[in-house]
Parts: C-alpha cells; sequence; structure tokens
C-alpha cells in the first residue's frame, strides 16, 4: 500500500475502514457543526509570510513543553473509545507517540486502561480527566494515573453537559433508534469485515478501561451518555478546583478554555497551562474557532502559563500559524485517530510524521530554523 500524503488521505481510509457510526463519531461536531467548520476556515484563512535568502538549513522542530523536551510541538490529544478504531487502539496510538518522542494523553473513556497502557512500555504519558461529581472515584482515578507515571493532568472542563451530535443521533448511537436504524448500523458493521475482525472480535474486552466497574460495556456511545450525565457536574466553579492540586502534585493543564477572565482563573489557581480549545467543535455550536481566540488568551496569560490550543490541526503548516499566534504546542484529536483507524499504530507514525516533515518544510521557507522563532511576524497581515 503506497504511503498516504497527508492527513487528508488517512481522513478517507479511515472513512473507508470503519462503519458510518464510527467514523462519523470521530468525524462530526455538535448541531450544524458551524464551530466544526470554523476551527477549519479560521485556519485556512491565516496567511504565511515566506522569506527567502535566510540561510534557514539546519532546521530544529523540537520544543520544550511543560518542562518536556519534544520532537516537534505536538501532543496526541484525548480521544474517547480509541480502542474501537483499531485493536487495543490506545496502546497503539501511545507506542506510537513514544517513538516519535512526543506525548500521548489517555482519555477517561478510553478503552484500554490506564494500567494496560503503561504496561505497554509507554510511560510517561498524560492522563486527561472529566468533571466527575463524585470525587472519590475522580481520585481513585487521579491515583491510578499517578502510579502508572503519568506527567500531566489535562482537566477538561467544557463537557458539562452533552451537547447533541446530530450526526450520532441518526447513526442510533445515542440511543432511541427505531429498528430500521438498527438494521443499518448492524449492516454497516456486518459489510467492514476487516474493522469487524480487528476491533469487536479481535480486540476484547471492549469496555472503558478505566470505567469498567462504572459503564461495562463500551458497546455505545448510550452507555457513556448515561455515565456522563449522571456524573458529570456542571456545578463546578474555580472555587472548587482546590481538591485537584491536592490530588494531584505534577503539571495540571485546564482544557476548553476559550475566554480571557476563564485563561486569568486558571493562571490564578496555578495552572501549569491552558488548552484554547472548542472540544474540536463538538460541543457548543457557533462558539469561536480556537485559533481566532488564541492570540487574546496568549496576551492575557503567556507569561504566566503555557498557551496550548487545539482544533483544526490538520497540517504542519497549521502547526506553524499556531505557534505564530503565541501556542507553546498543538494538541490533535482527529488526525491521529483517522491515522489510527487506518492503519493502527503505523498509521500514527506516519501522521506525525508528515506534520513534522511538513513543519520542518513550512520553516525553511519562513526562514527559519527554531521553532521558538516563529512568531507573529511568520504570517502576512
Amino acid at each position: 500500500m503506497t504511503v498516504p500524503a497527508s492527513v487528508s488521505d488517512y481522513r478517507l481510509l479511515a472513512q473507508r475502514r470503519l462503519p458510518r457510526p464510527f467514523f462519523d463519531y470521530i468525524d462530526g461536531g455538535a448541531y450544524n457543526e458551524l464551530t466544526l467548520a470554523a476551527n477549519r476556515g479560521d485556519l485556512d484563512a491565516l496567511k504565511l509570510h515566506q522569506r527567502v535568502l535566510r540561510g534557514a538549513s539546519q532546521i530544529d522542530t523540537s520544543a520544550v513543553v511543560l518542562g518536556e523536551r519534544l520532537a516537534q510541538p505536538v501532543i496526541l490529544g484525548p480521544v474517547g473509545l480509541a480502542g474501537l478504531y483499531a485493536r487495543r487502539g490506545e496502546v497503539q496510538a501511545a507506542r506510537a507517540a513514544k517513538a516519535a518522542g512526543v506525548p500521548f494523553c489517555l482519555s477517561t473513556v478510553s478503552i484500554c486502561s490506564i494500567e494496560e497502557v503503561s504496561a505497554a512500555g509507554t510511560a510517561p504519558f498524560w492522563f486527561q480527566l472529566y468533571v466527575i461529581r463524585d470525587r472519590g472515584y475522580a481520585a481513585e482515578l487521579l491515583a491510578r494515573a499517578r502510579a502508572a507515571g503519568c506527567t500531566t493532568l489535562v482537566f477538561t472542563v467544557d463537557l458539562p453537559v452533552f451537547a447533541t451530535r446530530y450526526r450520532d443521533v441518526r447513526n442510533g448511537m445515542t440511543g432511541g433508534a427505531g429498528l430500521a436504524d438498527r438494521l443499518a448500523k448492524a449492516w454497516e458493521i456486518a459489510r467492514h469485515t476487516g474493522w469487524l475482525l480487528d476491533v469487536p472480535l479481535g480486540g476484547k474486552p471492549l469496555t472503558f478501561g478505566n470505567l469498567a466497574k462504572a459503564v461495562p460495556s463500551a458497546r455505545s456511545l448510550e452507555a457513556m451518555k448515561g455515565w456522563v450525565d449522571a456524573q458529570f457536574d456542571p456545578a463546578i466553579t474555580w472555587r472548587d478546583l482546590g481538591w485537584l492540586r491536592e490530588q494531584w502534585p505534577g503539571n495540571i493543564v485546564i482544557k476548553g478554555v476559550l475566554d480571557v477572565d476563564d485563561a486569568r482563573a486558571a493562571a490564578d489557581i496555578g495552572a501549569s497551562g491552558v488548552v484554547v480549545s472548542n472540544h474540536g467543535g463538538r460541543q457548543l455550536d457557533g462558539a469561536p474557532s480556537a485559533i481566532s481566540v488564541l492570540p487574546r488568551v496568549v496576551d492575557a496569560v503567556g507569561g504566566r502559563l503555557e498557551v496550548l490550543m487545539d482544533g483544526g490541526i490538520r497540517s504542519g503548516q497549521d502547526v506553524a500559524k499556531a505557534l505564530a499566534l503565541g501556542a507553546r504546542a498543538v494538541l490533535l484529536g482527529r488526525p491521529w485517530a483517522y491515522g489510527l483507524a487506518a492503519r493502527g499504530e503505523q498509521g500514527v507514525a506516519e501522521v506525525l510524521a508528515i506534520l513534522r516533515r511538513e513543519l520542518a518544510v513550512t520553516m525553511t521557507l519562513l526562514g527559519v530554523e527554531r521553532v521558538a522563532q516563529i512568531g507573529p511576524d511568520a504570517l502576512d497581515r
């Protein structure tokens, strides 16, 4: 098989390999997907400023993020249910990230547990936690992550409730489907024999590894949504986050910030960083793109903590644009999920290699040799 040339190629391969309900879960957004489109559209609208004869021949894509030296300013962000895209998917992705010299962040709602990912020799990795009502259960998860050697906690705050994602509703992923829809879903699964053999038959156990006691089945989003509705806490405030620091002595990154006052609040509680993010367009549809908010957040708090960004990144050029607007690094979601669904660990590794290669070429054409040299003048105003 010819190695795909771009992240878009992996998206097409994932679309062919996965049953439609599972592909749409990766690919879709909330409601009319306006914010999902804005994440890409606003990145595309930014123009890069080419410079020539700058002697940029020794390109170094490495960066230091939260005290870690990364081969490129890219992190595999938390993606739920990744073990449904390929056999033991989180383990495969974590291995690819470790080999590529970038962090992998394990989702709370992963198929593979913290312990399984750690046992695969991928530690240290990052861990993501949602706002959970049961503080005892949250503390147990954090203790397990610490025991596994996780260095950084990503605390996701933009999912106090589960926004409606029309694709998932139409595909019967969130319950309430009629007989015809259930039959259509069953047919979609049955006709994707490669995925069927790899994941449902060969990838057992299909449970939410970190939540196995609370949510025993990972066969549908309906099970996860029920747990989310019962456990995610919309009543929490910034004042309540003292317990988090008591439980976690390492880096804390607040993910899901789109407002400068929220970014300042994160700095005030002693967070190590924030992720400017709209949850990939999967929560508040009509919210601004992450890239459009990024400069304001950097101006407000960039000197107090590290500012990361996710939402719409599909190429090394997109990485350069985010760095130019002040991001220390970017988190990937869909790109590595596409790679995983298409070609497993190899696909994730290839996606990371593509981004690093594209970033290096972009840096040469910008006339810079170091990631830290990518600043506002890298954009054509």
